[in-house]
């Protein structure tokens, strides 16, 4: 049992917006009070919220955990560590991994994994084809079966338009969604960084931006008949917004995310062969950010993911064009959505609320209508005892030798930035708290 005492309660999925009790008993909500006190038997565990929101358990659906294949640069249990350092509850893991999630075994491995030693939930995204390669369908119902909440082949877009419309009709038959990694590689191949004058000055191959929109524009075309679920990831143009709202205003169905290093960075960053700043898809103007700032504000882009994508700092120290692309950010995601959202008057935080967690988890089923029965990003009643305490006006620096990551790529270190979790709690146990933060709050809720 715990009681989260005098926060402001935020969630979307009630309209709620308003100071009040939560409390947590057998690892679900048992009661909530807005407006209201909770009255709870002495010695309850309580947290003091005053000042605080307290929100239901953000979700990240983009996140690479490496694990198998990839230990070096990220664990299971490192990057959920992050995860909740950065107030994440939730995370859906990409499959490109070694061997690559294609298989009944390697969903079944992630599990096990992620119940031995992840300090967040964790749900599998399976590769859509074998390998990843694009040529032969990998066994997806089966792997559905399994909790599978989605399907990518993140890190290659599927080039075959046959083969992708076929994707596309089995993911509407399961009823779960395809995540496209928007890229032509016909366009980018040698590619590093933004096509434009930055890219020219540095001497560095260009990456045009219509290898991410022919891709998408193609796709959301293909969808018009099976009508799946389909959501574009990490978009990096102001293209691409636009084709999704198109999409859309079509009747297609259509989604798409936004990263933080994409709404707060331009391709400028690369000056200096700055290889923290090397990511695909690539930074690109400002005209691209101030694009991608107004969809989210009209709701063309409704999700907001990390695509956090650790590197040892032996590859990142390389000179740019061997090194890997992708930086990482779970812990700071939270701050950076604050700084290039709320600070700059796009939304408020009750929206920013609702674009992690009410809508993630409605695209990938985690609702509590889809394949996990507990019902996450809400707060209602009866629902998982997933939630994040947040101090809006918390200032702190960013210092990437402190983040819970296995990694360090991260382009925002000593950025100075506002707000930040400092309480972060899954299935009702507290998995992150802030040292200053421990004050009321026994053992027995830790």
């Amino acid at each position: 049992m715990l009681l989260l005492r005098r926060g402001r309660i935020i969630d979307a999925t009630q309209g709620l917006d308003q100071e009040g009790d939560l409390l947590l008993v057998d690892g679900r909500i048992a009661r909530i009070a807005p407006g209201g006190s909770i009255d709870v038997p002495q010695g309850t565990p309580r947290l003091d919220c005053g000042g605080k929101i307290v929100a239901p358990g953000l979700i990240d659906p983009h996140v690479h955990l490496r694990e198998p294949g990839g230990e070096a640069k990220e664990t299971i249990k490192t990057g959920t560590a992050s995860a909740v350092a950065g107030g994440f509850t939730t995370v859906c893991c990409m499959p490109n991994t070694n061997p690559t999630v294609d298989s009944t075994t390697t969903v079944r491995y992630i599990q096990q994994a992620a119940k031995d030693s992840a300090s967040a939930r964790v749900f599998v995204v399976a590769a859509a084809t074998m390998g990843r390669k694009g040529e032969q369908l990998a066994p997806m119902a089966a792997m559905a079966a399994l909790g599978a909440v989605g399907f990518s082949d993140d890190g290659d877009g599927i080039a075959n338009p046959a083969m992708m419309r076929r994707v596309l009709e089995i993911c509407a038959a399961l009823d779960k969604p395809f995540m496209q990694h928007c890229q032509d590689h016909q366009l980018t191949e040698g590619g590093v960084m933004n096509e434009g004058i930055v890219a020219t000055r540095l001497g560095l191959s260009a990456w045009p931006r219509e290898a991410e929109e022919i891709m998408l524009e193609r796709d959301v075309r293909l969808n018009r008949v099976p009508r799946a679920r389909y959501h574009a990831q990490h978009l990096s143009s102001g293209g691409s917004a636009e084709i999704i709202r198109r999409a859309r205003a079509d009747g297609i169905r259509a989604s798409g995310e936004v990263s933080p290093h994409h709404l707060l960075l331009t391709d400028e960053a690369c000056v200096g062969y700055n290889t923290m700043a090397k990511m695909n898809p690539p930074l690109r103007t400002a005209h691209d950010v101030s694009e991608l700032k107004r969809a989210v504000a009209d709701g063309t882009i409704d999700i907001l993911a990390t695509d956090h994508a650790p590197h040892t700092s032996a590859e990142k120290s390389g000179d740019f064009n061997s090194a890997p692309f992708g930086v990482i950010g779970l812990d700071c995601a939270l701050a950076l959505y604050v700084k290039a959202l709320i600070d700059d008057g796009v939304i408020g935080w009750p929206r920013l609320i609702e674009l992690l967690t009410r809508t993630p988890a409605a695209l990938c089923g985690l609702h509590g209508n889809g394949s996990d029965a507990l019902g996450l990003g809400t707060l209602r009643e009866g629902a998982a005892g997933d939630v994040t305490v947040i101090d809006p006006n918390h200032e702190w620096t960013i210092d990437v030798s402190k983040f819970a990551s296995k990694s360090r790529n991260c382009p925002f270190d000593g950025w100075r930035v506002r707000g930040r979790a400092t309480t972060t709690i899954v299935g009702g146990r507290v998995r992150f708290q802030l040292a200053n933060e421990l004050a009321e709050l026994g053992e027995v809720a830790r």
